[in-house]
């Protein structure tokens, strides 16, 4: 806790007693006796009020405040802020608090009033929703205090401004955590996902015991121990994931105060902390006229930080994206066959037969998965009760873009192409699910 300076004010309270006593001294050039009544209420009010700023003043730095932030912000999500307040003062302190908060929550009141009594010291928290990642600047803390008589204020500047960085919603990773996976289903929320066969590499030949897959058994093993020997195999291991961001501008579209860029964004911090502890490898770029932001596929005690600071810096610059240069780039530079989680956004039909060619020319070297959104905007439309022709207008309008998102969830099927029609809040979740679904079942 820094101390810069502190001033003085008069509270509304010592002018309301002046605005008192004025109009007793003009009544008191009708009535005398108020005009001398007058005189004596003034002399109490400003000795009053000196002995007011006295006591104000008398303490040196009565009045302390540490302020404890976050390393760094969690984006989307509720960051916790905890002011711890003392006072040194003899008597109990009416006190304001205004905190100058980054200037992108836009808000200028934000304020604790509180009574902190003498020799007290307390602890307040409140909760801070960044909806964009960036710096985020905190100002000073404005405190204004006064005694009990509340007819001078005494304000005190204190903290120290600093700067914090907001990151993609890295808080939520933990409520990934998909340590406790079973053998026979894979569940996340509500889904539960079967498990498909099983995959094709070999851990070790072992002896064959009541309920192992007979299917897997060894023959030429068995001929030699003269017992019956089985195949045991493991969940493929160390295949490559990549999260590719479209961040042109079909992603500037916001829900919940979110752009789908940003969502996006988020959900690809989580995909890959599943992909790593899965022993897979995770890797990501972004794309909209170039790619940029390359991090390759790696297993490493590192990646998550590379990953973080790459995601950290993704910005759109609102051009129409250039799917061919996707194509070109990802088939120059992934060679091993990979998942390629490619999250975009698809209006029309219109829109994914323009880039349905290089989605297939994808799909033939790599397992693509496209996750792109419902407008929930358009599915508010479609519940609503029309009352008039234009609204039932509206309403048809909505029920067919609706239906052309679930045209191309069809259309990519029918080439082999994996997606997700998802809500934007869903998108996480759903996501991770088909992650989990596609590992399992062996497609890659």
């Amino acid at each position: 806790m820094k101390h810069f300076y502190n001033t003085l004010f008069l509270n509304n309270r010592f002018f309301y007693i002046l605005g008192g006593i004025a109009l007793l001294f003009v009544v008191g050039f009708f009535l005398p006796i108020f005009f001398e009544v007058s005189k004596v209420l003034l002399f109490i009010v400003v000795v009053l009020v000196l002995v007011d700023i006295f006591i104000l003043y008398k303490t040196k730095d009565a009045i302390t405040v540490n302020r404890y932030l976050p390393e760094r912000l969690s984006n989307g999500d509720a960051n916790k802020i905890s002011m711890q307040l003392k006072n040194a003062y003899g008597f109990d302190a009416h006190i304001s608090i205004i905190e100058e908060i980054p200037y992108q929550f836009q808000k200028r009141d934000f304020i604790f009033p509180l009574i902190l009594a003498n020799k007290e010291e307390k602890t307040i928290h409140y909760d801070l929703t960044p909806t964009e990642r960036g710096v985020y600047l905190f100002g000073n803390i404005n405190v204004y205090t006064s005694s009990p008589l509340q007819l001078a204020t005494k304000k005190y500047v204190l903290g120290e401004e600093k700067e914090l960085k907001c990151y993609p919603s890295f808080l939520k990773l933990r409520e990934f955590d998909f340590r406790a996976f079973n053998n026979d289903a894979i569940s996340y929320g509500t889904k539960k996902v079967r498990r498909i066969g099983h995959s094709l590499e070999f851990e070790q030949i072992k002896e064959y015991v009541s309920g192992d897959d007979i299917r897997s058994l060894n023959w030429k093993a068995t001929a030699k121990r003269s017992q019956l020997m089985i195949n045991q195999y493991v969940e493929e291991k160390s295949q490559p994931v990549y999260s590719i961001i479209d961040k042109g501008r079909a992603m500037q579209m916001h829900f919940h105060n979110l752009s789908l860029l940003d969502y996006a964004i988020n959900a690809t911090l989580a995909i890959s902390n599943v992909v790593l502890r899965k022993q897979d490898k995770a890797g990501m770029l972004s794309f909209s006229t170039k790619l940029e932001d390359w991090v390759v596929a790696e297993r490493r005690n590192s990646q998550m930080s590379l990953i973080s600071e790459a995601l950290h810096n993704i910005k759109t610059d609102f051009s129409e994206s250039d799917f061919s240069t996707l194509y070109a780039v990802v088939k120059r530079k992934i060679t091993q066959r990979s998942l390629l989680i490619l999250y975009t956004n698809f209006e029309t039909m219109d829109g994914l037969n323009r880039q349905l060619p290089y989605l297939r020319a994808l799909a033939k070297n790599h397992l693509v998965l496209v996750v792109f959104f419902e407008n929930t905007a358009l599915e508010a439309l479609t519940t609503t009760k029309s009352e008039d022709v234009l609204g039932v207008y509206d309403s048809i309008i909505a029920e067919k873009f609706m239906y052309e998102k679930k045209s191309i969830v069809k259309e990519l099927r029918k080439y082999g192409i994996q997606s997700v029609l998802t809500k934007p809040e869903n998108l996480t979740g759903d996501t991770i699910n088909k992650y989990l679904e596609l590992k399992s079942r062996g497609l890659f």
